[in-house]
């Protein structure tokens, strides 16, 4: 299956899916893939929210490792301490947000590496719920249990440019497999349409779902593999 996470700006996407991958590992269930958690400031200015926290960039957080890097910088900031690039593929695309080429190359780099664990995955069919293979041995490498795939998030680069996280979405069209039987894509709303067109062939079961409890209720039974 795959979850289609949505809803407003700034709602706490990311922090539902930190907490949701903090509960599946208590379960056993391994999250792989990248969070994009907000670096944030207390503020009272223009750009403050009602909090009275300023949202400076975006770092992203590559599952199951935890290695964090900075990743996006707010467009105007950027240019207001000379590390805009106006060949980047944020500036041709005309992002709010300004996404350093490098840190896409790493995170694509990322993706490539779990594209490997996931051709080389232990079968489903051959393990049981508990973890024991089919001959009854205990699995020595919990990291190649059934995970969750995450992908936080999709946007305007790779729903309709063909770029950015190229080797998410290249992961992702190889639809469910051993290693991920299911995946979770952040999507904002006003592309949902068009990336269910651009997955669904290799996601024919898919779902879309809000940081809530309700969508929490749904993967966590989905991730009962095999159930």
């Amino acid at each position: 299956m795959l979850f289609l996470l949505t809803g407003e700006v700034q709602i706490g996407k990311t922090r539902w899916l930190e907490s949701l991958v903090t509960e599946l590992a208590d379960r056993g269930v391994p999250c792989a893939g990248v969070l994009a958690p907000g670096r944030w400031v207390p503020s009272e200015g223009e750009h403050a929210d009602e909090n009275g926290y300023e949202k400076l960039g975006i770092d992203n957080v590559l599952l199951p490792d935890g290695e964090r890097i900075s990743f996006a910088r707010r467009g105007d900031l950027a240019r207001a301490d000379g590390t805009f690039d106006e060949e980047s593929q944020a500036a041709k695309a005309e992002l709010a947000w300004h996404i350093d080429d490098e840190a896409i190359a790493r995170v694509n780099a990322h993706f490539d590496e779990l594209a490997v664990r996931a051709s080389v995955a232990v079968p489903t069919d051959a393990k049981s719920h508990s973890g024991r293979s089919a001959e009854g041995a205990e699995s020595k490498d919990p990291s190649r249990a059934p995970g969750l795939l995450i992908v936080d998030e999709l946007g305007r680069l790779e729903i309709w440019r063909g770029g950015g996280l190229t080797s998410a979405m290249a992961l992702l069209a190889q639809g469910p497999t051993a290693a991920f039987p299911h995946a979770l894509a952040v999507v904002r709303d006003y592309l949902l349409d068009d990336a269910e067109i651009l997955l669904a062939e290799a996601w024919p079961d898919h779902c879309r779902i809000s940081p809530d409890d309700t969508g929490r209720a749904v993967i966590l039974s989905a991730c009962e593999f095999g159930a």
